[in-house]
């Protein structure tokens, strides 16, 4: 105890530490950490070990336990001395270990770049789902830093003021911790923007003797008031708010430092919380309201757990000021966050994971990020995308809506019920349909605000969502399921198309050796193509022909010699096509021939031809139901010319929400890419759907498929397919 350094942490945490088993562990650590960072010295000059120091000594103040503390001591000695994880484990046990490593690899980022920054965050954020209490030793570190940043180069400072603005401050008040928030944000403010920091700074203290005089006068006023009412047990505060929170709205507001409401604020803590509302009877009772000042965090908390009345009255000489009403508990909360949740309490079975879920219970958002976090391998869009979404749905959300069973989901502003959906869950939002809110039907595009009850209403039919509704959607976790969807869609049908055309390709050469993943691997993976499905997405996409594949399955190089083979069996075979149709038939000059009204095949579709009694021959898709009644032996081969420069109908049906502009919105879409409509019939179905068949004019399959890709893109449309009568 004769270190005076030690002696000041002592006494931070003595006031609600005494287990000497844990004091001893405490100052064991102290000791360690001192000899590691023996010889080391900060940038202001001081022994490195003042740093540690200072570190566990703000989280001694939010009441954290002694592992937090003990971890907190150690959290640089990983990093910057000889000291190993496993010298941690072995002294110090699993639990600090851990801790200790989670901020160590935080502390080893660095943020040259954008997309480093991006990495960075997001493998802080990770290890905050794995253990908060990570980001909270994290946070407390960046706030001494911060403390000491006159020793800093300019560009230094700057580099972490700025980080602290953008990632720190924000979790610190997504996490409650207000009293922390507010010092990172001013601190910070000071390097980020010097001249608005010390602008108001100035202005605050320009007057500062009149608002005090004016805060105090309004105390005794609100005390004369409570006497006279009676109630009794209650604590009476004022103050002025921070720096940063003024100049936010100076200039995200364009206000004048005069026209900011709430710069004064008194609060008044109670007992209970009846006794909160009594409060504020009296108040508007003596007082002046200002319309839509009121909000009612207790009766709705705040996802960070914040509890309080919010009001806005004017004093009797004039002054704007805000009153917050809260119990004692509340304020604690207000103060420390979630940290005042699980402040350290001897005699208490402690477990980390039950911690953990409590906090999940309590900061829904902190739900949110661990469940983000769970499928965040799968996130396709990389680390900036998922830190996007971190700090857009979770750090700014700022909406708060309800399930029908009441369950308090929180969205981003200015989300709208495709945001909710994908907040729910994936399949959700893909087979989402329309949505209820406050009992009515609304559009897709309908601005939730907060207390919203929300109701989804799906088809398991649907097609999925449409581009239409990147345009719409607001959080970045639903666009990117969004696009994940779409993307996968159109790769599904230039998989199946390549398919089709390969399939065509090798029965024209009459090649039936089957394609596999070692084929494709052994004459393509020069191509970066290993396996079949990628080949045929290649094929679709038109970049590799499958007269190339063939050729690679016969054995023979695609050359001169090969191609005049090609033409040589071409003229053997005496092919003529039918001027009409478009359709080859082997060996026959002038065919009859008639394409099929129940299927109305198209060029690029497979075909068949069937010997009928009385219209010659008819050619069939195979993928026409009526093909599987045909007898066999009058089935005859056919194929389409390469040389085709007509259209052809052929016919789709489309279902979509029931809605008078979704015909204008089909009719639009088909004539943008210049094919002819010949036949319209709409009809409304069941569940408010309507189900839209076309008869249409095109040039081949890749035609269809790019208007049905463009089909389901439109808004309120969840299902586009071929018509086969």
């Amino acid at each position: 105890m004769a270190d005076p350094l030690f002696q000041s942490l002592f006494e931070s945490f003595n006031k609600y530490i005494h287990n000497e088993k844990d004091i001893e562990l405490i100052e064991k650590a102290y000791f360690l950490a001192k000899s590691k960072h023996e010889g080391q010295m900060r940038k202001s000059g001081e022994p490195y070990i003042t740093h540690p120091v200072a570190v566990g000594k703000i989280l001694a103040e939010l009441t954290a336990g002694p592992a937090t503390i003990i971890a907190a001591l150690l959290h640089d000695t990983v990093e910057d001395t000889n000291l190993t994880l496993k010298d941690v484990e072995k002294d110090f046990g699993i639990e600090i270990a851990a801790l200790v490593d989670g901020v160590t690899k935080i502390s080893k980022l660095s943020f040259n770049t954008v997309a480093s920054q991006a990495e960075n965050h997001q493998k802080m954020l990770l290890a905050m789902a794995k253990d908060i209490r990570v980001v909270l030793i994290k946070i407390a570190d960046r706030l001494h830093n911060v403390r000491t940043l006159n020793s800093m180069s300019p560009e230094k400072q700057y580099k972490i003021a700025s980080e602290t603005l953008d990632i720190y401050a924000p979790l610190a008040h997504r996490l409650g911790i207000f009293r922390i928030k507010a010092e990172l944000e001013d601190r910070s403010l000071r390097y980020t923007d010097p001249p608005m920091y010390y602008r108001v700074s100035n202005m605050i203290q320009a007057k500062k003797t009149e608002r005090e005089s004016s805060i105090d006068h309004v105390i005794e006023h609100i005390e004369e008031l409570f006497i006279g009412s009676k109630l009794v047990g209650y604590e009476i505060k004022g103050r002025i708010k921070n720096i940063f929170s003024i100049y936010k709205k100076m200039v995200r507001d364009n206000r004048a430092f005069e026209d900011i409401y709430d710069l004064l604020a008194v609060r008044i803590i109670v007992d209970k919380v009846e006794t909160c509302y009594q409060a504020l009877g009296i108040i508007h009772a003596n007082f002046t309201p200002i319309p839509r000042r009121f909000k009612d965090y207790i009766a709705v908390p705040k996802p960070n757990m914040y509890q309080s009345l919010h009001t806005t009255v004017l004093s009797d000489d004039g002054t704007l000021f805000e009153v917050q009403i809260r119990t004692h508990e509340m304020d604690s909360v207000a103060e420390f966050g979630v940290a005042a949740h699980w402040a350290y309490k001897e005699n208490k079975t402690y477990s980390k994971e039950r911690e953990q879920f409590e906090i999940a219970q309590k900061l829904k958002w902190y739900g949110e990020l661990m469940k983000m976090t769970e499928d965040s391998d799968e996130t396709d869009g990389g680390a900036e995308e998922f830190v996007g979404t971190v700090k857009g749905d979770i750090l700014d959300a700022n909406v708060y809506v309800f399930t029908p069973k009441g369950e308090v989901i929180e969205l981003p502003k200015g989300a709208t019920p495709i945001d909710f959906a994908y907040r729910i869950h994936t399949d959700i939002g893909n087979k989402m349909v329309g949505a209820i809110v406050n009992g009515r039907i609304v559009t897709l595009d309908y601005e939730l605000n907060t207390g919203d009850i929300v109701s989804v209403k799906t088809n398991k039919n649907s097609y999925g969502p449409s581009e239409d509704w990147l345009k719409i959607a607001k959080s970045s976790h639903a666009k990117h399921k969004i696009k994940s969807f779409l993307n996968k869609l159109n790769k599904d049908s230039l998989v199946q198309l390549g398919k089709e055309q390969l399939d065509r390709e090798l029965h024209q050469q009459k090649v039936e050796t089957p394609i596999d993943d070692a084929f494709v691997k052994k004459h393509f993976e020069k191509n970066m193509i290993s396996d079949v499905e990628s080949l045929y997405l290649e094929i679709g996409k038109g970049i590799i022909s499958p007269k190339t594949v063939v050729a690679k399955l016969l054995g023979k190089e695609v050359d001169k010699e090969f191609l005049l083979q090609r033409q040589m069996e071409k003229a053997a075979r005496q092919l003529t096509t039918h001027s009409e149709t478009g359709v080859i038939i082997e060996g026959l000059s002038s065919p009859q021939l008639k394409l099929a009204n129940c299927c109305l095949p198209i060029p690029g579709d497979p075909i068949i031809g069937f010997v009928s009694k009385t219209s010659g021959i008819v050619i069939h898709s195979t993928y026409c139901p009526n093909c599987n009644q045909f007898d066999e032996n009058r089935l005859i081969e056919a194929f389409w010319s390469e040389e085709i420069t007509r259209k052809y109908p052929t016919r789709i049906k489309i279902i979509g929400t029931s809605k008078p502009t979704l015909l204008t919105d089909i009719v639009t879409a088909v004539n943008s890419q210049q094919i002819t409509i010949a036949e319209v019939n709409a009809a409304s179905g069941s569940n408010m759907e309507m189900v839209i068949k076309l008869k249409i004019l095109i040039m081949n399959q890749n035609a269809l498929q790019s208007l049905m890709v463009n089909l389901r893109k439109v808004s309120d449309i969840y299902s586009v397919e071929r018509d086969f009568k």
